[in-house]
């Protein structure tokens, strides 16, 4: 169950990425409602995991996960390039966070 809270805290991190881009500096208030009402949510979830799961691993699929997140979205919804070399450095970024799944019991 540590993981399906920590699989939710990336997600929300994605949201809250997105969301504070949208949000224009927090001028935007709507958006900035959902930042802050999904970063709690994110580290909420985020707390719940690190009760069972390393603060190593918990915080690396984390910050991994809103990391590649963020970067679909960017490049999905914002227009963000889509470089070779940037999808390379996707890929390195999702197999660390799988080796370090791997890698805790």
């Amino acid at each position: 169950m540590p993981w399906v809270y920590l699989i939710l805290a990336g997600g929300f991190e994605i949201i809250w990425a997105y969301t504070m881009k949208l949000s224009d500096g927090f001028t935007k208030p709507l958006y900035t409602s959902i930042t802050l009402v999904t970063m709690v949510c994110s580290f909420a979830l985020l707390s719940i995991a690190m009760k069972t799961l390393p603060l190593g691993t918990a915080y690396m699929i984390w910050t991994g996960i809103g990391a590649l997140g963020a970067f679909v979205i960017g490049v999905t919804f914002l227009g963000e390039a889509l470089t070779p070399l940037r999808v390379v450095a996707a890929l390195l970024l999702l197999s660390g966070l799988i080796l370090m799944k791997l890698a805790t019991k």
